[in-house]
């Protein structure tokens, strides 16, 4: 039979080229009678697939449709009534009136109801129902919960998790119910009928066991909140908990607990992970729980257990030998599934664990063959990050036969490799040279080709032997590039790099031909990049004069851009090497989001006519910074789509923990510190300007008349987490005041709390801070966190930079109901105290940490106003932990390699900030440590303001 004697007999056929105000006139035959239930299921079919489709539908339309198809509800087909369900579902969310359905739907949803009439009933009744009618409806909900028949179980328990975001109060009811649908109690083995039959009859017996999958959903969706409630259901269902436990807090409890579906048991992990992500003091406790669920028959759930310990925060070696030993065994799986999902997770813990992966080495080898492409890439990757420079030569050959048969995918995750070994094996330059320029010519797409840029670009900076070989293949990859933006990247690395080689002009011939041949965005960029040429101070009198010749040339460009360029470029290789150092080779770059954000503010704002912006209140971070900071975001989203999330860091690596890298990607040098000094100068702006606007709807404190100078980079916990009152403490200093914002919230569903403030008590005996503004929370209800304020004045300029408060919470409780969250009647409450942590007040609150440009220079102009101080710090037991430490306590911005030191025995830091974000701020450590007795340090502070230097040095002390 022909293919198109197929299509054209094909049901199916008929739907691929339909037309909208054709299925709506067909749409009469629903009105017909008798009814025919074949040809209305082929209409309603088509109705679908136009929704699916996209096609626009109006609301009169929709519903004139909707009515006409409950008309439907007379004809007892089952497959015809399956349709009718499906498609009120869709068409209720552009329908009116849709309500006018929910007899005919009630009326199928009664016990004595076929099981698919009931189940598909469910399910269209929770799409319809407002949530001011679930409870009408909420005992045939309830019912179905426990039914004995999974298939209506699981209905009304997917409907309950759909409608809990609208109607939580009411599903939280629900409790009972959820915990004995979970626990198996009133399911007779899973059974379920798809196709006709009372619950009474013969059943089609189910193994999936996917009630427990729904149920254990939704039961953790009514309790997420509730930490130790969740703790309590993963060791009901660990075999942790007593027999004799019961309760749905718990999910059951007892003898009877047991998780038959695998599904469900993934679930289950997932939500001991995120328990102890929020308790720490749960780790050891739950980690056990993980290695046992490691060992589990199912391949399915030891492969997610294996995945969790392999994503935990600061997990060990240790921890990771026996998930790395399972996922060792499934690379040897017959299921190329199996073999696919162990090893992406090693290739993604080899990023922040290759000692750990090293052991399976061997079975990697062994899935270079993989007929399957995306597992042979995954191994040579991982091998890469795992091998010896022995072995690098020898994969990197193997890697070359399979390149053209993979994905752009998985050829991105190839040169991110790549990229990795060059700072690892720097001896191996020419290898990766030569691969990455071979794959260049290579067809693929952006996303593949700016990947490998990116490698060749990070090598040329940090390997100095291949630096001009590097800029030779990427000026032959200009002369063909079919993107924009990858001429424009390399036309700026040339502009850098090139006028520091050793012959320049030849760089500045395939410059020049840019802009003879390419798009005026290309030209800019390469007007630019011949202006740096000129620039440098390496350029003799016959290039700059050249250079000049060129950039002339330029000025008879038809792009305004490029002739603005040239005139520029023009300007400055003519001008003095102190303002060609300032505009040409400023190693410096503003923070793009914030100036980006200041700009609209600017523009909005009708008091800033005539006013000049201000570039001096906008942070800079440096190039390096900002670099390292880009690539960490491009291997973030990698993560994310390779594993789903992002893998922490070992706690070795402290400081590329905060960058969020490991030690074989980022370059040598501190580029670790680098990305996380960027990364921190932009959360840190970010954040103010948030809490700025934050506070400035309080009426209270924005009649202070000021602005936050300086917020908090991290909130102070006052309590445990796991208290019944959790309380966190953020501070905020203005010119004149000092603002404590503290975030509350009642982990007990039976209480609310009235008028919630917070006392301070400050330990300054002169009387320098005054009291000016205490905002109580009027009421805090179970779930619902609340903000009080407590606002001092400083009396004098230099007032309390340092001070102790004691904090005691005062609040009124009463007793309410947990379902509805209203305190009973008659009940007045009563007064009640609980103490906190004591805030302290330093001189790092009043410093904003901020990237300052030439800090050098800036080092040498403020010799006047230094500060110098020795300690002797006997309590740390490394250099690594003390500059750390001494990091948090002067709140300033880490420099170059301030935050990884190279060595054991000695170690210089410089950090810079800003004293209530305007006196620009340097600090320089220099620490010694001998084993017995300690670091000693030397720390030295010039400002702007001389009596700062004194006040900084003062937080150490």
């Amino acid at each position: 039979m022909s293919w198109k004697k197929d299509e054209d007999s094909d049901d199916l056929g008929a739907l691929m080229n339909l037309d909208h105000s054709v299925v709506l006139q067909e749409a009469r035959v629903f009105n017909e009678t008798p009814i025919r239930p074949r040809q209305s299921r082929l209409l309603l079919a088509k109705i679908v697939f136009l929704l699916y489709r996209g096609d626009p539908m109006s609301t009169t339309e929709a519903t004139n449709l909707f009515f006409s198809i409950t008309k439907l509800f007379q004809c007892k087909d089952m497959s015809l009534r399956q349709m009718v369900y499906l498609t009120i579902k869709e068409l209720s969310t552009i329908s009116e009136d849709v309500i006018m359905v929910t007899s005919s739907l009630m009326k199928d949803m009664q016990p004595t109801s076929e099981i698919t009439y009931r189940a598909n009933a469910i399910r269209a009744l929770c799409k319809i129902v407002d949530p001011s009618m679930l409870p009408g409806i909420e005992r045939f909900l309830k019912a179905a919960i426990v039914e004995k028949s999974a298939t209506i179980a699981s209905s009304s328990l997917v409907s309950s998790l759909h409608l809990f975001n609208e109607a939580k109060e009411v599903v939280r009811r629900w409790g009972n119910e959820v915990s004995e649908a979970l626990n198996g109690k009133s399911l007779s083995q899973g059974s379920s009928s798809f196709f006709g039959g009372s619950s009474s009859q013969g059943q089609v017996v189910s193994t999936s066991n996917i009630v427990q999958y729904h149920a254990i959903g939704l039961l953790y969706a009514i309790r997420q909140h509730d930490r130790m409630a969740v703790l309590k259901l993963v060791q009901a269902f660990s075999g942790q908990q007593g027999k004799g436990s019961s309760g749905w807090m718990m999910g059951g409890g007892g003898s009877g607990s047991a998780l038959r579906s695998n599904a469900a048991h993934v679930m289950l992990i997932r939500y001991a992970v995120r328990v102890m992500e929020g308790d720490g003091s749960l780790a050891p406790q739950l980690h056990g729980l993980l290695e046992e669920w490691i060992r589990h028959r199912s391949d399915m759930v030891s492969l997610e257990a294996a995945r969790a310990v392999c994503q935990l925060r600061d997990v060990t070696d240790k921890q990771l030998t026996a998930a790395v030993n399972a996922l060792q065994l499934f690379l040897s799986s017959p299921k190329a599934v199996v073999r696919f999902a162990a090893i992406r997770t090693l290739n993604a813990l080899a990023r922040t664990h290759p000692e750990a992966v090293q052991p399976c080495n061997v079975d990697m080898e062994g899935l270079i063959t993989d007929g399957n492409r995306s597992v042979a890439t995954f191994a040579i990757t991982t091998l890469l990050k795992t091998g010896n420079e022995a072995s690098v030569e020898r994969l990197m050959k193997q890697m070359q036969g399979f390149m053209a048969e993979i994905s752009d995918e998985f050829k991105i995750i190839v040169a991110e490799a790549v990229r990795s070994l060059c700072g690892k094996f720097p001896g191996k330059h020419a290898l990766f040279l030569g691969f990455l320029s071979g794959v260049l010519r290579d067809e693929g797409g952006y996303e593949f080709k700016r990947a490998a840029i990116e490698a060749i670009v990070g090598l040329a900076k940090h390997v100095a032997e291949c630096r001009e070989v590097a800029l030779g293949h990427l000026c032959e990859f200009i002369e063909d590039c079919e993107f924009t933006k990858l001429s424009v990247r390399v036309l700026h690395f040339l502009g850098e790099e090139g006028p520091a080689t050793a012959r320049p002009t030849v760089y500045i011939r395939h410059i020049y031909n840019r802009v003879v041949l390419e798009n005026a965005v290309v030209r800019a960029a390469a007007v630019s990049a011949l202006a740096k040429f000129g620039a440098a101070p390496s350029a003799d009198a016959a290039l700059l004069r050249s250079v000049r010749v060129l950039l002339a040339r330029c000025l008879d460009d038809r792009d305004d851009e490029v002739r603005d360029r040239a005139a520029w470029g023009l300007r400055m290789t003519g001008a003095a090497e102190q303002t060609r150092s300032r505009y040409v080779r400023d190693d410096s770059a503003f923070l793009l989001p914030v100036l980006e954000r200041r700009l609209v503010e600017y523009c909005a704002d009708p008091r800033a006519k005539g006013a000049r912006f201000d570039f001096g209140a906008v942070p800079r971070i440096s190039r390096a910074q900002e670099e390292e900071a880009r690539h960490r975001v491009r291997l973030d989203a990698m993560d994310h789509v390779l594993t789903g999330s992002a893998l922490s860091p070992p706690p070795a690596a402290a400081a590329a923990a905060a960058a969020g890298g490991a030690k074989d990607d980022v370059p040598k040098g501190g580029a670790a510190a680098a990305a996380a000094a960027a990364v921190a100068a932009a959360d840190e702006t970010d954040r103010l300007a948030r809490y700025a606007r934050q506070l400035a709807a309080i009426p209270e404190l924005a009649a202070l008349g000021e602005q936050p100078l300086v917020s908090s980079q991290r909130a102070v916990e006052l309590t445990e987490p796991e208290t019944e009152y959790v309380v966190r403490c953020v501070k905020h200093v203005y010119e004149r005041h000092i603002v404590f914002q503290f975030d509350v919230a009642n982990t007990i569903a039976e209480q609310v709390l009235e008028q919630v403030e917070v006392a301070m008590e400050s330990d300054d005996a002169g009387g320098a801070l005054l009291p000016v503004v205490a905002m109580a929370i009027p009421v805090l209800r179970y779930d619902a966190p609340g903000t009080a304020y407590v606002a001092f004045e400083r009396l004098t300029e230099d007032a309390a930079t340092a001070a102790s408060f004691a904090c005691t919470l005062r609040f009124i409780v009463k007793e309410c109901d947990p379902a509805t969250g209203e305190p009973e009647d008659g009940d007045n409450g009563f007064g009640d105290d609980y103490s906190l942590e004591a805030v302290d007040l330093g001189p790092g609150d009043f410093m904003l940490p901020t990237y300052i440009p030439a800090s050098d220079a800036l080092w040498e102009s403020l010799a006047e106003s230094e500060s110098v101080e020795t300690f002797a710090l006997s309590s740390f037991s490394g250099i690594e932990e003390c500059v750390s430490k001494v990091a948090d306590l002067l709140n300033m911005c880490p420099l170059d390699n301030a935050l990884a030191p190279r060595s054991k025995a000695a170690h210089k830091a410089a950090f810079t900030g800003k004293w209530l974000g305007r006196a620009k701020t340097v600090a320089r450590t220099r620490m010694a440590y001998q084993k017995g007795a300690g670091v000693t340090m030397e720390l030295a502070v010039r400002s702007e303001d001389p009596a700062v230097s004194e006040l900084v040095v003062s937080a150490i002390a």
